[in-house]
């Protein structure tokens, strides 16, 4: 990890910049595929999984014997966990029900807000270098406790033409209605436009590659919406004299094993804290199996040096981190001042990785900076909110003067005729 002590204003500009890839090139291979299975179908997508997953499928539907056999698959102490976990995401969600009692603005006006679950999503499940079944249950919980009525998947299979069983039985869990075998552009292409086995949804959602962002991205110009635009996972940890080495260096590690391209920030303002962290990762990067993955992630990751709280929460606030860890003494009066992040993790005992699997919160969040406007997803992530209004008689002679001014101003004779017509009927 790079070491920066006391950045001035013009160098934070830089250390706080993500790592930078030329996306021209992947632009064009994922539009080319994405065409390719808009305009083919299944024939398109069987090609691509025999191309990019190394396996030839005859049907790409996971079958009921296939759920049968996951579950005989799974440990009982896994599937236990996985029942945990499932319940405090249940629990965490159900809580954000949307309900709205009619309102009355003025007399005669009564306007709400009716919280309508999205018909069909469809869920994007990578299986790549560790197949990620705890986002099946942050995805799948929340669309079903939301009232989706199709909730589709799709996740890559191995070249056995199976999917991981731990992916199976959480689905099962959750509440997945059909699965699918299909990975990578084309799964994002076989939900965004439908094919002959799989239908077309109407939001996407699910972590991925570069190549699943990118064409998560390409089809939600015109043909789906998407959960959020996102990048490569992250994390940024708050620490001082008080926190415990172990655990800090243990939280960048993490991070940095989900992938390459991920990054971790430290800021302290300790700097003899510094260097038992920098021990304490180099020790545990010695027992981690997936070593060469966060030894590139810590290449292009930091260690900022600052004076003071309120320069940590201004770095914090401008980065704007998709996890934030405070494990500071202070970490109740740090938080108060945290305005930009996806998720944040308040002392020393709540390590990132319990909100990936099992505190309740969802672990779907912004990257890349974009928590500075979007959320994480969350119940309201999975329903569209529609606007109902009811007028009497005495609420058009309150607001329908008005409502003729202000369109005659904008020269919307119609509009204005409209209203016109109904102060005439009730009496002015």
């Amino acid at each position: 990890m790079k070491y920066y002590k006391f950045p001035t204003e013009e160098e934070l500009g830089e250390l706080l910049k993500r790592p930078v890839r030329d996306a021209e090139d992947l632009n064009a291979t994922v539009r080319s595929v994405l065409c390719d299975v808009r305009q083919r179908g299944d024939e398109a997508v069987r090609e691509y999984e025999e191309r990019f997953d190394h396996v030839r499928l005859d049907t790409f539907s996971v079958t009921e014997q296939e759920m049968v056999e996951a579950e005989a698959l799974v440990s009982d102490e896994l599937k236990d966990a996985l029942r945990l976990a499932h319940r405090n995401i249940e629990t965490f969600h159900t809580a954000q029900r949307f309900r709205q009692e009619p309102l009355q603005v003025t007399e005669g006006v009564a306007c709400w807000q009716k919280a309508v679950a999205i018909q069909k999503v469809g869920l994007y499940v990578p299986g790549g270098t560790a197949p990620l079944f705890s986002t099946v249950l942050m995805l799948a919980t929340p669309a079903r406790i939301a009232g989706c009525e199709e909730i589709v998947l799709c996740t890559p299979p191995g070249r056995d033409g199976h999917v991981h069983p731990a992916i199976l039985v959480a689905a099962r869990i959750a509440g997945v209605s059909r699965i699918f075998k299909i990975g990578g552009v084309q799964a994002i292409g076989a939900m965004a436009y439908g094919t002959e086995s799989v239908p077309k949804v109407f939001k996407i959602f699910g972590p991925g590659n570069q190549f699943v962002m990118c064409a998560k991205q390409q089809v939600s110009l015109h043909d789906v919406a998407i959960d959020m635009p996102a990048g490569p996972s992250e994390v940024e940890v708050l620490a001082d004299e008080t926190s415990n080495p172990a655990f800090v260096a243990a939280d960048l590690l993490s991070q940095a094993e989900h992938g390459v391209d991920s990054q971790v920030l430290l800021v302290t303002r300790s700097e003899a804290l510094v260097d038992k962290v920098q021990a304490e990762v180099e020790a545990q990067l010695t027992q981690l199996p997936r070593r060469d993955i966060a030894e590139q992630a810590l290449s292009h990751s930091k260690i900022i040096l600052v004076g003071s709280d309120e320069e940590m929460l201004r770095i914090t606030n401008l980065y704007a981190p998709e996890h934030l860890i405070i494990e500071t003494q202070n970490y109740m009066q740090l938080s108060e001042g945290v305005r930009n992040a996806g998720s944040v993790f308040l002392g020393s005992l709540t390590p990132e990785s319990a909100g990936d699997y099992a505190s309740g919160t969802n672990h779907t969040l912004p990257t890349n900076g974009y928590a500075v406007a979007y959320s994480g997803v969350n119940l309201d992530s999975f329903v569209r909110k529609i606007t109902f209004q009811h007028i009497m008689p005495e609420g058009i002679r309150r607001i329908g003067p008005a409502v003729e001014r202000m369109a005659e101003a904008e020269q919307l004779c119609g509009h204005q005729r409209a209203m016109t017509l109904r102060l005439r009927e009730v009496g002015e």
